[in-house]
């Protein structure tokens, strides 16, 4: 990942969590809509292309977070993780029921998986998506706002991370079998 990649993609999520700790959630929130707007907006420019996942993500960011400051109610923010989550979680489940795996358009050529491949990878990520909501669920709901924010910057983070790990044997047993 480059500098500039890992700075659009992380770099809203570092300013939200140095803004709660220094001015508190609603105006964190407003830098998170905006700072995500803008970075997705660099990100559609300098690729020349629409990436999927970041705009999704910020039109999400946008719709929880604007809902939050019209409602000065940080709930709507604390439950955007596990709408999305699961929302990705849905998707995949549903074009696996019809045997269409978005995690190929997704990842465009990046794995070169057969049939089977492409089924246990989208099932571990849906998986992966519904623990991830439920380890949201159980953060808000027992930290405080401020070790909400905290979770959701270095606890869901990292469990992204983890997942993505985990899912890298999947990916070579499958391209090892095609060999």
């Amino acid at each position: 990942m480059t500098r500039t990649r890992a700075l659009t993609e992380y770099g809203p999520l570092i300013l939200f969590f140095v803004c709660n700790y220094v001015w508190g959630i609603m105006p964190a929130t407003a830098v998170l809509v905006a700072a995500t707007v803008i970075a997705t907006a660099y990100t559609v420019y300098t690729e020349r292309r629409i990436p999927w996942m970041p705009v999704i993500g910020a039109v999400l960011v946008s719709i929880f977070g604007g809902l939050a400051l019209l409602f000065d109610d940080a709930f709507f923010l604390k439950i955007k993780p596990t709408v999305a989550t699961l929302l990705i979680a849905a998707g995949l489940g549903i074009g696996l029921l019809f045997r269409k795996y978005f995690l190929r358009t997704i990842l465009d050529g990046m794995l070169e998986l057969d049939e089977t491949g492409w089924r246990n990878l989208t099932v571990y990520w849906i998986c992966a998506f519904c623990i991830m909501a439920a380890a949201n669920e159980i953060a808000w709901r027992t930290l405080s706002t401020d070790g909400w924010v905290t979770f959701k910057a270095f606890g869901l983070t990292g469990l992204s991370v983890l997942a993505a790990i985990g899912a890298a044997p999947l990916m070579k047993a499958v391209r090892g079998r095609e060999s």
